[in-house]
């Protein structure tokens, strides 16, 4: 065994993949979790009619909602009760899901018009396109920080592959 796989806050034993290949597959399963939200409530605001504010504060709400969903869910199935499960997504997904709502967020309100189009309009895709690029490039480097410290994504890991 290696001093790499004596330090406790190197991840890369755990499955083989170096950090950044981890924190890339920890990046893209939050992002599934969170952009199920965004979209939901992006598209229920301006279907609604809400105020950019409005559907900003909506998706913002079912981004946690559905990010912690697809994170407690297989946690369950391997085996933890849903109060522990939860209280390992909300230690290891908070400051990656925040980061991705908080890029999109900015990224929806700056674009002229992309708050004001429904499904059919192609402005509508594009803006939603480049908020999900732009939501990994922001979280991608804040997950790679937090399983260096052994924290985020690296709290949960070895629960993923207990289920299969």
């Amino acid at each position: 065994m290696n001093h790499k796989e004596l330090d406790p806050h190197n991840h890369t034993h755990h499955s083989g993949m170096d950090s950044n290949a981890m924190a890339a597959k920890a990046t893209l399963h939050c992002l599934v979790g969170c952009m199920i939200g965004e979209l939901l409530g992006v598209t229920i605001g301006t279907h609604l009619g809400f105020p950019a504010i409005g559907t900003v504060t909506l998706a913002f709400i079912l981004s946690f909602l559905s990010g912690y969903t697809v994170s407690t869910v297989p946690l369950m199935r391997a085996g933890l009760v849903f109060g522990k499960a939860l209280r390992l997504v909300f230690a290891a997904d908070t400051l990656s899901i925040l980061s991705m709502v908080v890029a999109d967020s900015i990224l929806m309100m700056s674009l002229p018009g992309a708050m004001d189009k429904d499904l059919s309009h192609p402005i509508y895709w594009l803006s939603r396109s480049l908020a999900i690029i732009v939501a990994f490039a922001v979280a991608f480097p804040v997950n790679a920080y937090l399983l260096k410290r052994g924290k985020g994504h690296a709290l949960t890991h070895h629960y993923h592959h207990m289920d299969k």
